[in-house]
């Protein structure tokens, strides 16, 4: 992924996040829920595009048949 493009999507998701903070009236806690989460996401993003952590797509949560 070029350079230019992983820093357009964590800008749109900056701004995205801004304006839901900023402009869609909510709790304080649902809206730190929303942020942690949304870090939380991004941080794995990151993790696998840089290939610290494998593919997404393989990390399984519990047990699937």
């Amino acid at each position: 992924m070029p350079l230019i493009q992983l820093v357009l999507v964590l800008v749109v998701v900056g701004v995205v996040l801004w304006a839901i903070n900023r402009f869609i009236p909510m709790q304080s806690t649902i809206k730190t829920i929303l942020n942690v989460v949304v870090i939380i996401v991004v941080i794995v993003w990151l993790l696998s595009v840089f290939g610290i952590i494998g593919n997404i797509s393989t990390i399984r949560i519990g047990k699937w048949k």
